[in-house]
């Protein structure tokens, strides 16, 4: 997984770290949502099962492959 130095210092929080890898590849994978920010970057959303069906958010830079930050988005609405 690629990822970038920001999201390597929010995954240290107590909020984040719970956060896991194969979370973060499944939105990444598979989401139900996906739009694309005026800078390029990517945002996609999937609901997590294990977390009650909440909705992560992954960014991804322009490339399509670094990961800029994951969390549980409590604003989305599917």
């Amino acid at each position: 997984m690629k990822t970038t130095k920001y999201f390597q210092a929010t995954r240290a929080r107590p909020d984040r770290a719970r956060i896991k890898d194969e979370w973060i590849c499944h939105v990444i994978e598979h989401p139900e949502r996906e739009f694309i920010q005026a800078d390029g970057r990517i945002r996609r959303w999937a609901s997590i099962t294990e977390m009650d069906d909440r909705y992560l958010r992954v960014v991804l830079l322009a490339d399509g492959e670094t990961i800029h930050n994951a969390f549980f988005d409590r604003s989305f609405k599917p």
